[in-house]
């Protein structure tokens, strides 16, 4: 294993929490009814091809992503679709889903269920993409871009390294921890596929060092796949944001306002890997992932793999149940996640983690006066300037708050985190960033 490395501006180093770490995947039967959200990936959302009265079987396409940027939408259960109508989705709105009630556990012809490995290469790239489309792979590690976009580079532009993210940086989150254990040569064999689908021969996995166990196992694996390396990396949040997982493994860093692919780089998670592997080899549409349930007051802190559209209560209930001193349950990590307002919203594809925070966890100190130590300066992993962002924001200043960059924010919370005054300044950016877009789209007309 070569030294490990790191990215160099800012960044901090919460606890880590990983108390799900050596819990196997649990398999959760399918609930007794599922309410599956047509936008549950970046951009348009998928229109419906089902009727309320259909029977529908798992893995059938139920929903299609017909804009460039979109998504496929499949059934995760065989049922009766009772309707299609709005539901409260982990944003807290109310979002159009299809409900379905589940009846049995049929499966749609084709779909191979069979966990024996399939290393069988011999696809051209356009029919590899097109499977990823067809099966509605987005990215797993929370940003659920659609995953087929991804593989069609710009004319112009060449990409050279696949970039697989491993790091799970969040703390608390152990999913792809233990699916790096436990689907191993699987993951392998979809970065292959990857590789294939974008023309490139160089493809590195970055993983965190208190992973000591996935990274060693992947390291094996990758004996067998010379064109995959493996590379450890110091424990840093936010090490798995694209930008500083590029700029730690390749040394390359994306300009402003720009995509990876600016620098050559495509960017996947090892769940989305995980995820090609079946929709490409397997036929099996994105309906279900790995999702962590944890936290210090949580009876039996697990990994479960669980069919999307499952009621988030159902999985807290797999976990134990919800502990009396629950203060806050949490969609996502702790340091990006949002806080849920009801515990029966769905899980979608983006769905990484349940996190319940006691009620001492889940108190904010006291907001102070800004004592001016730049500590939010020193950490911001972008070179950003997190108190004048929020001060900007208040005093609606946006023109100002482009000019400072807001936009480049990736939400990550690490100024949120160190600052000893307890200000919000992420609450503060979040508003700025979407009165900043807002400007700028009615300026493009």
């Amino acid at each position: 294993m070569e030294k490990l490395k790191t990215f160099v501006m800012g960044g901090v180093h919460p606890p880590e929490n990983k108390l799900a770490e050596k819990q196997s995947i649990l398999r959760l039967d399918p609930p007794e009814s599922v309410a599956i959200p047509l936008s549950q990936h970046l951009g348009v959302p998928a229109a419906p091809v089902v009727n309320k009265g259909d029977e529908v079987l798992a893995g059938q396409l139920i929903a299609k992503g017909e804009a460039f940027i979109s998504a496929n939408i499949h059934a995760s259960v065989s049922g009766k679709v009772a309707k299609i109508d709005a539901v409260i989705d982990s944003s807290g709105y109310r979002k159009k889903a299809i409900l379905i009630n589940t009846e049995g556990d049929k499966w749609t012809d084709g779909i191979d269920q069979d966990e024996s490995l399939v290393t069988d290469y011999d696809l051209d790239s356009k029919e590899i993409t097109r499977r990823i489309q067809d099966n509605g792979v987005v990215g797993m590690g929370g940003a659920t871009f659609p995953s087929h976009v991804k593989m069609m580079v710009p004319k112009g532009k060449k990409a050279e390294y696949l970039i697989i993210n491993g790091v799970e940086c969040e703390p608390c989150l152990t999913a792809d921890h233990r699916l790096m254990l436990e689907k191993g040569e699987e993951i392998m064999v979809g970065i292959t596929l990857q590789m294939k689908a974008l023309g490139v021969d160089k493809a590195i996995i970055g993983i965190e060092n208190n992973k000591a166990d996935a990274l060693e196992h992947l390291e094996r694996l990758a004996e067998k796949y010379p064109a995959i390396s493996v590379q450890g990396l110091k424990v840093k949040y936010p090490q798995g944001a694209e930008k500083q997982l590029i700029k730690a493994l390749v040394n390359r860093e994306v300009p402003s306002g720009k995509l990876p692919i600016e620098v050559g780089c495509v960017v996947h998670n090892v769940g989305t890997s995980f995820a090609v592997y079946e929709a490409v080899l397997k036929n099996k549409p994105l309906m279900e992932r790995v999702v962590t349930v944890s936290g210090t007051s949580v009876k039996k802190p697990g990994n479960f793999m669980v069919r999307i559209g499952t009621p988030v209560i159902t999985l807290i209930e797999a976990a134990g149940g919800l502990p009396e001193d629950t203060g806050k349950v949490i969609n996502g990590g702790p340091m990006m996640g949002k806080a849920l307002n009801d515990l029966n919203v769905p899980v979608t594809k983006g769905t990484s983690g349940i996190l319940i925070f006691t009620e001492a966890e889940s108190k904010r100190p006291p907001e102070q006066n800004c004592i001016r130590c730049a500590r939010c300066l020193t950490i911001c992993p972008m070179g950003l300037e997190p108190y004048l962002l929020a001060q900007l924001t208040d005093k609606k200043r946006l023109e100002e708050c482009e000019d400072e960059r807001i936009m480049d924010c990736m939400e990550c919370g690490s100024c949120l985190y160190i600052c000893p005054s307890g200000k919000p300044l992420l609450d503060h950016i979040r508003v700025g960033k979407t009165r900043v877009g807002k400007m700028i789209r009615e300026r493009a007309g």
